[in-house]
């Protein structure tokens, strides 16, 4: 088994090599850095150096000695640094201080290599002596300097430098008291010096705290808040457990007959305590605010905070009851139980919108000119309940209403801004753990509830979205419905018009008929869109080239009549008949009304190797590729004043989008203008005309 001695060092040399690889990967190239990581990197040697020759008489005696006073010298040099750096630097430039100076600096040298001369030139008896004395004098010193650097330093500043005093202190004093008790008995006691090792890396983290707490030392060493709330909490459970397995020995040990019986009910009872206290969150949060006020700089770690935060209100968008989310997520930054949402309404009334964590209760509503949602506004101030009870007049004219200051454990008021706007506020219960309310606490409410206030403006923004694409489905859904329906007008006009020269002929009142049959059940599928917002005509195999006919037929009583030009008798599609039939008409009721009476309007059918194309052409006043561009089949944007609806060309494209098609046109002003109508085709085995995404929708 290793000397203990030699585990000892070694400890100590692990957390010096440690601190030595953090503060040389955070050193920023000034002075009292440099001094400090060659501090730490030649204890680091010693540890290693000492342990050797502990454990097997290696090196020899002498480098030991070399090591012994530069451990020491190393650590009085840092302070000595630190001293001049606290003092006032004008009191070093007379040359009576600077003497003082040069003479500290030149004994602090000669107590250094005294021992190491000793060792080489004089006898052994002798040598320990001067050793020893040499060592006794570097503690006294070191520790004169300590005193010094703690007095000399600023009430205010002393936070950031007594750990550091703490742990140089202790090592000096265990130096002092070791060496001490050698030169008074003339040999070294080996269980101090064993211990010496632990003793060392025990004071680390007590420098490492320090150097963490003044950059202006120009080394950056961070340890996390999390990590050390987790390293605490293992202590603090280690220790327990300690003294609970201590206690358990002695109740066996003195328990008799039933010892071990109570032992064991004592173990189990201490175990179930300590997961109660591992799992409480009151616990954690008690151990958080401890490390924060004793070893942190700041309170929080904003880094860790705003990732943090970030991502919970993010999560917020997945969450059933957003609002509930938000609420959550900022009473969680201060680690509290609870908190109530007030939102302002449209009619600028804020209402309590969502609680968590305790109960709404009978929260009243806010007005805009009340004193709270004033002050608020224009001071964007956290209003801290306790402390407006307290000293009222730090919050002037503000008024709180009584229900408000009758809310359960009811603590902070944040006001939630945006652009200077305020959207609500969020009233904070108690936290878990005795927080005090201080400047950097409420830096980061402001700044979590200035984000808060940007998702909840968001938000809302994409709540009235939605409820405006709802409102323009149904807008666009009456505009196609009435567009239908004026065709159907255009067709009964017609039909009137032409009566009273025609209804005495069979033929004349056989096509009314079939007209009248034809827009009552094109009324009838229109009622039920309306009803139910979905259309009832399916896509069924159609002859392509009948849909044409029809369309040409309908519009033949406007002027110029149409002309059809077909190579095919049937051409089978899947698609709704009556809405292609609606497609080609109403690019046919375009073209005639840019064309004059005495122009031509052609309508031609063709297949082209696996694409049908339907070619609406006329001689009309044609259009530039600008409008083409910008507005032709732009919904709701017309050029035919009262009588159009600007939704004909919009509604053809996106049927023959929605067939796998496309629409080209070719147009010149003064010139007419060609609509080509193309669409894939797909032939089946039953000799039916299929666009791919209907075949993949069957398929």
């Amino acid at each position: 088994m290793p000397d203990i001695g030699v585990i000892s060092y070694t400890c100590a040399a692990l957390a010096y090599l440690i601190f030595f690889i953090l503060l040389l990967t955070g050193w920023k190239g000034r002075l009292k850095g440099v001094l400090l990581v060659a501090a730490a990197g030649i204890t680091a040697l010693w540890g290693a150096v000492v342990a050797l020759w502990t454990g097997w008489s290696v090196p020899p005696t002498a480098w030991v000695q070399v090591f012994e006073a530069l451990h020491f010298g190393v650590w009085i040099i840092f302070l000595l640094g630190l001293l001049r750096l606290v003092r006032d630097t004008r009191s070093y430039r007379s040359i009576a201080n600077r003497t003082i100076s040069g003479l500290v600096y030149g004994l602090l040298i000669l107590l250094m290599i005294l021992p190491v001369i000793s060792s080489l030139f004089l006898v052994a008896d002798s040598a320990l002596k001067i050793n020893f004395l040499s060592f006794v004098l570097l503690a006294i010193g070191g520790l004169f300097l300590v005193e010094n650097l703690y007095r000399n330093t600023r009430p205010e500043h002393r936070w950031g430098i007594k750990f550091l005093c703490l742990g140089i202190g202790g090592m000096l004093a265990y130096e002092f008291f070791m060496y001490a008790e050698a030169l008074l008995f003339n040999q070294l006691d080996v269980n101090l010096w064993r211990a010496r090792g632990v003793v060392y890396a025990m004071v680390m983290p007590l420098i490492a705290v320090s150097v963490a707490r003044n950059p202006v030392w120009s080394v950056d060493v961070f340890i996390s808040k999390n990590a050390a709330v987790h390293t605490a909490t293992l202590l603090v459970a280690g220790t327990y457990l300690l003294i609970m397995a201590a206690a358990g020995y002695y109740i066996r040990y003195f328990g008799g007959e039933w010892g071990t019986v109570f032992q064991i009910m004592f173990l189990f009872g201490a175990g179930v305590v300590l997961l109660v206290l591992l799992f409480s969150g009151q616990l954690r949060a008690y151990i958080r605010v401890f490390l924060g006020k004793h070893f942190y700089r700041h309170r929080y770690d904003y880094r860790e905070q705003w990732l943090n935060f970030t991502a919970a209100l993010s999560s917020c968008k997945k969450e059933i009851l957003p609002y509930e989310c938000i609420v959550r997520t900022m009473v969680e930054v201060v680690d509290s139980s609870g908190g109530l949402l007030w939102l302002r309404n449209r009619e600028g009334i804020y209402r309590q919108r969502a609680h968590w964590g305790v109960s709404g209760g009978e929260a009243e509503s806010l007005v805009l000119n009340s004193s709270l949602v004033k002050f608020l506004q224009t001071r964007a101030w956290v209003v801290n309940l306790k402390e407006y009870q307290d000293i009222p007049e730090l919050y002037g004219a503000l008024e709180l209403p009584d229900w408000l200051l009758d809310l359960p454990r009811a603590w902070l008021i944040v006001p939630l801004l945006d652009q200077q706007q305020l959207l609500g506020f969020i009233v904070i219960t108690l936290p878990r753990a005795h927080t005090s309310f201080n400047w950097e606490l409420r830096d980061l409410l402001k700044t979590a509830a200035s984000q808060t206030a940007s998702y909840l403006a968001q938000l809302e923004a994409t709540e009235a979205l939605a409820e405006a694409r709802q409102f323009e489905g149904f807008h666009r859904l009456s505009a196609f419905v009435l567009h239908d329906i004026k065709n159907l007008i255009s067709q009964q006009s017609l039909l009137v018009g032409t009566a009273a020269r025609h209804k005495h002929k069979p033929e004349f009142i056989e096509d009314a008929i079939d007209i009248m049959g034809h827009s009552v059940a094109k009324m009838q599928r229109l009622i039920r869109l309306l009803r139910t917002g979905v259309s009832d005509s399916k896509p069924v195999a159609t002859n392509l080239v009948l849909a044409v006919r029809d369309a040409v037929i309908n519009r033949s009583g406007d002027n110029p009549v149409p002309e059809l030009h077909c190579e095919s008798e049937e051409i089978r599609m899947i698609m709704e008949r009556d809405r292609m039939t609606s497609v080609i008409e109403n690019l046919i009721q375009n073209a005639q009304d840019a064309t004059a009476d005495d122009g031509m309007v052609a309508v031609s059918l063709v297949v082209k190797g696996n694409r049908v194309e339907i070619v609406i052409e006329d001689t009309g006043c044609g259009m530039d590729d600008d409008f083409i561009r910008e507005r032709l089949f732009r919904p709701f944007d017309t050029t035919k004043g009262d009588t159009g609806m600007g939704i004909g060309a919009y509604e053809c494209r996106e049927y023959v989008y929605s067939l796998d098609g496309e629409i080209q046109v070719e147009s010149e002003p003064g010139k007419g203008t060609s609509m080509r109508i193309m669409l894939p085709i797909v032939v089946t085995d039953q000799g039916v005309s299929r666009t791919r995404r209907q075949l993949e929708s069957v398929g």
